[in-house]
């Protein structure tokens, strides 16, 4: 089963990616631990990549492919993958069909998590986050026992920086513009699916599964 897992920024997909591993047995694969793999072995395209990003530059479709095509070639991407964060635009995503197709392998399903923008900017905005333990809350969702203090360990929490409207609506914009081409694309060849992400997180992963389980069948 080889998937692509989508959403904006907020929406849930990194919860759903660690279930989805857990479920069906398969390695979750971002483009960042991609790029931190292949840097790490010192391939000649990691090196591409790690120059790249030293200098502050985007890292170039044509490297970005080449350590993707690394990366599914190797033996525990065999029995299918999640993959997060690639493609990124139509070009990239005909690529990858390149690179399956030399693998002997085809996509099988794109699921894409969505939520509204107005309900990911409430769910930015209310989040709090314990400075000691890392524990996430929500002033409405998921609020403490006791206000800005932490039920785990009693420490404040805080707000982070990038937690507000104005970062929120630009990081949709940008995802919005870059990855509308990609769901048009991956609609008309009848891969694309798309799930309701401001449903509780257990429904939300019953609903990713039984669109899985229908593939298999």
């Amino acid at each position: 089963m080889q998937l692509l897992l989508m959403g904006p920024p907020g929406a849930g997909k990194g919860t759903q990616a660690v279930k989805l591993v857990e479920k069906f047995k398969i390695p979750q694969i971002s483009t960042g631990d991609m790029f931190r793999a292949a840097v790490k072995a010192g391939t000649e395209l990691g090196k591409k990549a790690k120059a790249c990003m030293e200098s502050g530059k985007l890292v170039p479709d044509e490297v970005t492919i080449g350590i993707v095509r690394e990366r599914l070639s190797q033996d525990d991407c065999k029995g299918g993958f999640i993959l997060d964060g690639f493609p990124r635009n139509v070009e990239q995503a005909k690529a990858l069909e390149k690179i399956l197709d030399e693998l002997n392998l085809k996509l099988t399903k794109v699921l894409n998590i969505h939520v509204p923008a107005a309900d990911l900017i409430e769910r930015a905005v209310g989040r709090r986050v314990c400075k000691n333990c890392g524990a996430t809350y929500h002033v409405k969702f998921n609020a403490p026992k006791v206000e800005n203090v932490c039920d785990n360990c009693g420490e404040n929490l805080y707000q982070r920086a990038d937690d507000n409207e104005e970062t929120m609506k630009n990081r949709l914009s940008v995802y919005e513009e870059s990855t509308r081409p990609l769901i048009d694309y991956y609609e008309k060849i009848g891969l694309y699916t798309e799930i309701d992400g401001r449903q509780p997180i257990d429904k939300v992963t019953e609903e990713l599964e039984n669109v899985l389980y229908s593939v298999k069948e």
